[in-house]
């Protein structure tokens, strides 16, 4: 039975580029229904009000933060579990299965308390203004108390993909996206006799979508996932496979999590000048993952490649994945590049822009998107060292872009005292990844990549 699968295993024999496609487009669409979803969410919640837009805009580093912890754990999940398949220890990744669902279910007790007791001091901590208050802790409570669909949804989803089975999380991914998108005005607004819930019922209908993604993906493992068993009988946590799973997965956690601390960082600097600009950066990061989220596919896809044929020794199918990744990567990006530089205008009238909002929000995404190619190259880099064991390479990286250069950069720009030379400090963060990045590589490949199946 198991020198069947291994000999099936497409990771192994199939051609890289056909592989690399077959396995990232289905997470490439699934996440662009989620970038749309995240988008179609803003567009009703700015139909309320602009506060009501800066509210949902503020909660942003949470969620940041929720997604960090669940996907982070996931990431890790999915390394180890690919390479011990690639080296054909099919017990040890039952194991890693296993401990991973139990990690989901302690990160969803964690944002439970966050929901119960930590809403108001992190509005209070961003905002005076009472009607934002209101909103964003209707909204956040709702979010992080009915989590665990995130945490479930973020390691099932995992599991699929460490097996190549990428189709399965794009039918998860991309239900749950458009059940919410359906639910957003009928709960909003309150369409056919649903009640009239406002910011609420945006918070209510991502929490449905998410469950119902969660429940499928479930699903999807007992039914499809046959190299993998994830019966929880009998299971006891195992101390040395969670500290293995997190030994790869802190390292995407933190630098998750820094982007939540920048997110919260880039809010108070730029709630000094008007809550518009919080409201315009807001708006940037739902449409920048539109195009960064097929990147983040396309990772989805690279990363089980490059493990499997790690553990099993096979370097020219590692390097040709890494170049083909970046190759499509970059492409992916310039087309955002032309988008936002053309027609930032019209994106931002999407969102109900007021004039203050375009006068700020243009110049804003224009800025911003100088520097989406070089990021591209930078976040295929960073997925590559997880996938070898070196994500504290990411981790050491993230840290310098967003806390060492991003927010001091953007805070002595803000104190020029115009708002426009604060969007500078995102161009000049990325240069600086760029560097770090490409001397991590260099090391990477001469200590690990070189010596693959030698």
């Amino acid at each position: 039975m198991e020198e069947t699968m291994v000999k099936e295993n497409k990771m192994g024999v199939q051609p890289v580029n056909r592989l690399l496609v077959t396995m990232s487009l289905p997470m490439m669409i699934s996440m662009l229904v989620q970038a749309l979803y995240n988008i179609v969410d803003s567009i009703f919640v700015a139909r309320i009000e602009e506060k009501a837009l800066t509210a949902v805009s503020l909660a942003f580093p949470i969620q940041t933060l929720m997604i960090a912890v669940g996907v982070g754990t996931a990431v890790g999940i999915n390394a180890l579990l690919s390479r011990f398949l690639g080296e054909k220890e099919f017990e040890k990744a039952d194991t890693v299965a296993k401990n991973g669902i139990f990690l989901a279910l302690l990160s969803y007790i964690l944002f439970l308390c966050i929901g119960v007791f930590g809403v108001h001091i992190f509005y209070t901590s961003q905002t005076t203004d009472a009607v934002i208050l209101e909103y964003g802790v209707e909204y956040l409570t709702i979010v992080c108390v009915a989590s665990f669909g995130v945490f479930l949804q973020a390691t099932f989803e995992k599991l699929l993909q460490s097996t190549g089975k990428t189709f399965y999380t794009m039918i998860t991914q991309g239900t749950g996206a458009i059940i919410n998108i359906i639910l957003d005005p009928i709960l909003i607004f309150g369409y056919f006799g649903m009640p009239e819930m406002g910011v609420a019922g945006a918070a209510v209908a991502t929490v449905i979508g998410q469950c119902v993604a969660a429940v499928l993906a479930i699903i999807m493992n007992v039914k499809v996932n046959t190299e993998i068993h994830v019966g929880m009988k009998g299971f006891k946590p195992s101390g040395r496979v969670i500290r293995q799973i997190y030994m790869i997965g802190v390292p995407s956690i933190i630098m998750q999590a820094i982007g939540s601390v920048m997110t919260y960082g880039m809010n108070r600097i730029l709630i000094t000048f008007t809550d518009t600009a919080t409201a315009v950066f807001g708006v940037y990061f739902k449409l920048q993952s539109f195009v960064f989220m097929p990147v983040f596919g396309l990772n989805n896809g690279m990363v089980p490649i490059i493990a499997y044929n790690y553990g099993a020794g096979s370097r020219d199918r590692v390097v040709k994945t890494f170049k083909l990744s970046v190759c499509y990567a970059v492409a992916i990006m310039a087309v955002g590049v032309v988008i936002m530089q053309c027609i930032p205008d019209r994106l931002l009238l999407l969102f109900d822009a007021s004039e203050h909002m375009l006068e700020i929000g243009v110049p804003a995404l224009r800025i911003i998107s100088t520097c989406f190619v070089v990021a591209a190259f930078c976040i295929v880099a960073g997925s590559v060292f997880q996938a070898l064991g070196y994500a504290w390479y990411s981790m050491i990286n993230s840290i310098c872009r967003q806390l060492v250069v991003l927010l001091p950069a953007a805070y002595l720009l803000a104190l020029t005292g115009k708002l426009q030379n604060v969007w500078w400090a995102f161009p000049i963060a990325e240069v600086m990844s760029a560097c770090v990045t490409v001397f991590f590589l260099v090391r990477i490949w001469r200590r690990v990549i070189a010596h693959i199946g030698k």
